[in-house]
């Protein structure tokens, strides 16, 4: 509403509230007559306030509520908006979440299988391991007794030159080397 309609409206106010007061200030004395015609005054006069008011803020009064409408169906609007994009965000997140989910559980399951592999390996190594070891010590057992065998033989033979030289030194004579040296040059003479 521009300056110019405001003034003019303010005016119109004034004149007809004017006219109520001068008409209801008039006569002091109370007929019925004048109480209708008064109460038409005062019927007339509010009717033209009313008209003006009404010609005047139809206008403004109806762009505010028109666009207060607009606003709430703006609002409305938006916040259905928001909310299907917020329902899509939160279906998408759900799918992910889903995804995810099963992901973590083929992960999962592909990391208990590794395990299980390796788990395997380790037992069969550990076996191979184990055979390698106990044919190591067969090996290094029979060497052992190989050696103790070896040992004990020499020993032995060690033990029979000895007794053997005892015994010859003992039984052994000077006419039993003469003999010896004999049978040996003979035994060469045939050869040759």
């Amino acid at each position: 509403m521009n300056a110019k309609n405001k003034t003019l409206a303010g005016a119109l106010v004034l004149v007809v509230l004017s006219c109520g007061t001068a008409m209801a200030a008039g006569d002091a004395h109370v007929d019925s007559g004048v109480l209708l015609k008064d109460f038409l005054y005062r019927l007339l006069n509010f009717s033209i306030v009313v008209a003006i008011l009404v010609y005047f803020l139809k206008k403004p009064i109806g762009n505010a509520l028109s666009g207060r409408r607009d606003d709430i169906e703006k609002a409305l609007a938006e916040a259905k908006k928001v909310k299907e994009e917020a329902e899509a965000k939160f279906a998408e997140y759900d799918k992910k979440l889903n995804q995810a989910t099963q992901e973590i559980a083929a992960i999962s399951a592909s990391i208990r299988k590794e395990a299980e592999m390796e788990k395997q390996k380790i037992i069969e190594n550990a076996r191979e391991q184990a055979v390698k070891i106990e044919q190591d010590a067969e090996k290094a057992a029979a060497l052992e007794v190989a050696k103790a065998r070896l040992s004990l033989q020499q020993e032995a033979v060690q033990l029979a030159v000895g007794v053997a030289e005892d015994l010859l030194k003992k039984n052994f004579t000077k006419d039993d080397d003469s003999r010896l040296i004999d049978e040996y040059m003979q035994k060469v003479g045939e050869l040759h």
